[in-house]
Parts: structure tokens; C-alpha cells; sequence
């Protein structure tokens, strides 16, 4: 299984994408920020030096500017962001297992 077929691979990988260009404060890059022990302890690799600080205040004013209730749009977000985190977890815990 690629990282592709993860749920949540829509945002997360172009958010990796996103870092290693430098652009710290898209969605996808705000949210592997958050996840960013997380995932770095699964094994993804990015960079990890010019992270954005306080991610999540970050990712919620952007999309204040975006959205009129940005609120569920946000919670959508995480959402995602852990369900990809669980897979991958889960994924690497069973390579374990074999």
C-alpha cells in the first residue's frame, strides 16, 4: 500500500509537497505541522526546520478568510489529518506484524 491510498492523502501529501517548497501556511503544510511528531515518529520524512508556529491558530484564521463558518470545515480537517495518521500507524504496525 502507497501513502496514496490513505485516507486524508489528498491533503497530506501535497502538504509534504508544499514544505519542501517552502510554502509553510498552506492547508496541507499547516496540517502536517500539526501531525508533525506524529508522523515524523511513522517515519514520513519532510522538513522539519522552518515549520509554522502555532498551526493550528494559523490554519483556522486562513480559513476564516476563506469560509463564513469556518468552524466544521476546520474540525473536517483534523478529521482527515488523523484518520491519515491512523492508517499510516496502523499500516506500519501490521508490516511488524508479518
Amino acid at each position: 500500500m502507497n501513502l496514496s491510498e490513505l485516507p486524508g492523502a489528498e491533503l497530506i501529501l501535497p502538504g509534504l509537497d508544499d514544505l519542501y517548497n517552502g510554502n509553510i501556511n498552506t492547508v496541507g503544510a499547516l496540517l502536517v505541522t500539526i501531525a508533525a511528531t506524529r508522523l515524523a515518529e511513522a517515519g514520513l520524512d519532510f522538513p522539519q526546520d522552518h515549520l509554522a508556529i502555532e498551526p493550528e491558530l494559523t490554519l483556522y484564521a486562513n480559513l476564516q478568510d476563506e469560509r463564513d463558518d469556518p468552524y466544521l470545515y476546520y474540525n473536517a480537517l483534523l478529521s482527515r489529518l488523523n484518520s491519515f495518521c491512523n492508517a499510516l500507524e496502523l499500516r506500519d504496525q501490521y508490516k511488524l506484524s508479518q
